[in-house]
């Protein structure tokens, strides 16, 4: 999962793996480790307590709640997107595409087809 944070937007990209643990399991989640015990956490879960997707910031982990009917509908359709806002803070969570210029391999893993490749 790739986090990309710019100003009051959070936006996250899941492969396609990703995407089927969250439809399965519920729960996608990532660590960085700074060192000395300091580990920064973001996460995307399916929750049945929230009626639109909500985030928060505990603890020094990032985690953005989707409600289960949505989450279902996205992991198992052809939307490339959830987009929510909750007071000024944008949230985005998509499906990661293969890149159209070529990239590193590893850089392609296990993401979806794009859907402006002719040859996919």
């Amino acid at each position: 999962m790739k986090l990309r944070i710019r100003g009051n937007s959070l936006r996250l990209r899941l492969t396609k793996t990703e995407v089927e643990k969250l439809a399965e399991q519920g729960l996608v989640e990532e660590k960085t480790d700074f060192g000395n015990g300091q580990i920064f956490v973001y996460a995307v879960a399916v929750s049945g307590d929230f009626e639109t997707v909500t985030a928060d910031f505990k603890n020094g982990q990032v985690k953005i709640y989707v409600p289960k009917v949505i989450a279902e509908t996205w992991a198992n359709g052809e939307n490339v997107g959830i987009a929510a806002e909750q007071d000024s803070l944008k949230l985005l969570i998509e499906k990661d595409f293969n890149c159209l210029t070529p990239r590193d391999e590893a850089e392609d893993a296990d993401t979806f087809p794009h859907p402006k490749d002719v040859d996919c």
